[in-house]
Parts: structure tokens; C-alpha cells; sequence
């Protein structure tokens, strides 16, 4: 009897895990995947429904499920002298989210503090819209401010001539316009613990993928929004906020010495890696850290100026920063042994 009721909560958190990518077939999908009837998948369903989990649209045949949404409020902050964020998350955020595994409340307490305090110190707004989202399988944050505009004050503060190249600067880490007070690192990580962290100011949309470790640049035709920043999470994460940290600190202590850069953000649109000036937008800033790991996943090929600049010339001038190159392709592993480098 329990080896059932079991196997009956498994196919339920089956359903509730990958409802959102099957809407409309997902009875044929669960039933596949556990090798059951598509009537004893239904009766899964029914429960699910009843129990206000999952949400039911259409006629039996085009019928379409969805996850219900559980929780939804949404706050207005003005960013006044002496606004806190852990007052806001304290007296606002945390108590809905109380019932999480402490994992999870730890990782949404360190993301959700360093993007209202970046608002709250960085983006020159009279306010922030909090938008709080629940569902059975996870919950979803946005923080939308009226400023500035993230990436153009990035931009216009460090004189770089496009906003795209604020992008490439954030997914690095130790980024910041305010180095007396503040490190650079939060957007770093919390980009790395969430499983959705997106930004969208004005034209440009930043987007980081937990599961693919992927990173883009897209073009927005939207240009109503300063700087909107998108959380999700799991609430069964089995990440934890001191491992991710560990990932990328040195071993003798909490220094954020090494990083990942996702080489394929120096490139606009589908341009083909080849110049000197390209290397040199990548290699910014990388004599801050001990290792750099450069990922070249999504890049097909590289020129030998641009490899040269990097594995040889940079190298040869930063000894102690140590470049590995990872998730490269046979002509880019030759064109990197061809500059000196390893491949």
C-alpha cells in the first residue's frame, strides 16, 4: 500500500514538473514515461485538479492544463531616504514564502536583497513594483524600477559605447559604479543560483539559464521598462547558497577569484569572432581574478587575431591569470593551440 501511494505522489510530481512544457498532451507524456494507461493518468489529473494545483481549460479532447497560480501579490516600494531591503523583505516578501525549505528561503533572501538594494542604490528611481508569484512547483519575482536603466547607466558611466557591452561586463562579475560601497559581485551570483534570472532595460534583454548554464542578448522592440529583473525558482532547489558561492571563491577564504564569461556575448548577432578590438571587449577586467574560464559554447569559430590577442598577448602579460578555455569545438580548439593556448 505505501509502495503505491509512492509511485502515486511520483507520477503526480511528474505531472506538476513538466505540465508547463506539455500543456496539452501531458496525460500522453505521463502515461509514456511510466508506462500506464492514459485513464490512470487522467485519475492523477482529476486530484489535481480538486486539489487546486493544476488548472483545467478546454473539452475533453483539446483539454489544456496549467499550474495554478497559488499566490500573487504585488507591492509598491518607494525608494525614499532609509527604505531598507531587508525591512522589505522581512515585513513583505519572506512571510510568503515561509513554508519553503530553508535552502530555498536562503537563496531567495540573498537574491531578492541585492536586486532591490541595486535599485535602491543604483538606478536613480522614485520607485520599485514587486511582483510575487507562487505556484505549486515554484515561485517567480520581478522588480521593476523607473530609473535610469541598468545597462544604459553601466554604459554611460564606464564610457562604453554600446549598452550591449554592459551585458558582457555584468555576466563577468565584479562589475560595479560604486566600488567604495559595493563589490560587484550580487548580480554575478544571482544570476548562478537562480534557475531563470533575466534583465530587460529599455532595448536590451539579458537572460541566464540555470540548466543550459546558457546566457543571451537579445534585442527588445520594448523600451517602456528602465530595468525589470526576473527571479524563479524551484522550490525543491537542491542548490545551496554556500556551494554556489564556493564554486567560484578561492579556497583560502570567501575572494571571488574565478568566473565563468560566456564568450559568445562579444559578438552582436550572429558576427564571426575575429578582431583584435573583440578579444580585447572580452579580456576587460579579467586581471581582477585568479581563473577565467572562457565558454565557448554557441561559438563555431574564431579568428587568429582574436585567439592571438587572447591565448598569447594577454597571457603572456597576466601570468597569473590563469585562461581555460571549455566547451570548444575542434576548429576553435585549433585555433587556440595555434595562439599558444591550451585546447
Amino acid at each position: 500500500m505505501a509502495g503505491t501511494r509512492e509511485r502515486g505522489r511520483a507520477i503526480r510530481s511528474f505531472i506538476l514538473a513538466h505540465v508547463g512544457a506539455h500543456g496539452n498532451d501531458i496525460g500522453q507524456v505521463c502515461a509514456a514515461h511510466y508506462g500506464i494507461s492514459r485513464q490512470a493518468v487522467n485519475k492523477h489529473l482529476r486530484r489535481l485538479v480538486v486539489h487546486g494545483l493544476l488548472t483545467a481549460r478546454g473539452a475533453t479532447r483539446n483539454r489544456h492544463y496549467s499550474l495554478t497560480v497559488l499566490t500573487r501579490e504585488k507591492f509598491w516600494v518607494q525608494l525614499t531616504e532609509g527604505v531598507n531591503e531587508d525591512a522589505v523583505w522581512r515585513t513583505k516578501i519572506g512571510p510568503l514564502l515561509s513554508d519553503l525549505p530553508q535552502r530555498t528561503r536562503e537563496i531567495w533572501q540573498y537574491g531578492f536583497t541585492e536586486m532591490l538594494n541595486n535599485a535602491i542604490d543604483h538606478s536613480s528611481g522614485t520607485c520599485v513594483v514587486i511582483d510575487v508569484t507562487r505556484n505549486a512547483v515554484g515561485a517567480r519575482i520581478t522588480l521593476w524600477d523607473d530609473g535610469e536603466g541598468i545597462f544604459r547607466k553601466i554604459a554611460r558611466e564606464l564610457g562604453l559605447d554600446d549598452e550591449r557591452h554592459a551585458v558582457l561586463e555584468l555576466a563577468k562579475g565584479k562589475l560595479t559604479t560604486d566600488p567604495e560601497n559595493h563589490t560587484g559581485e550580487g548580480i554575478f551570483f544571482t544570476s548562478r543560483l537562480f534557475d531563470h534570472f533575466d534583465i530587460l532595460s529599455h532595448e536590451v534583454f539579458f537572460s541566464h539559464d540555470s540548466a543550459t548554464q546558457e546566457d543571451w542578448i537579445l534585442e527588445s522592440r520594448s523600451t517602456s521598462y528602465s530595468t525589470l529583473v526576473f527571479l524563479e525558482l524551484a522550490n525543491d532547489t537542491d542548490k545551496i547558497l554556500g556551494q554556489v558561492f564556493d564554486e567560484y571563491t578561492a579556497d583560502e577564504g570567501y575572494a571571488f577569484s574565478k568566473t565563468v564569461v560566456p564568450v559568445s556575448l562579444v559578438r552582436y548577432g550572429d558576427e564571426a569572432l575575429i578582431s583584435r578590438s573583440q578579444a580585447k571587449r572580452l579580456l576587460t577586467r579579467f586581471d581582477r581574478f585568479k581563473t577565467v574560464l572562457l565558454d565557448f559554447k554557441g561559438v563555431e569559430q574564431i579568428g587568429q587575431g582574436f585567439a592571438d590577442e587572447v591565448f598569447r598577448v594577454f597571457a603572456r602579460a597576466h601570468p597569473n591569470v590563469d585562461l581555460i578555455p571549455i566547451n570548444t569545438n575542434k576548429p576553435v580548439q585549433a585555433m587556440i593551440r595555434h595562439a599558444g593556448g591550451p585546447a
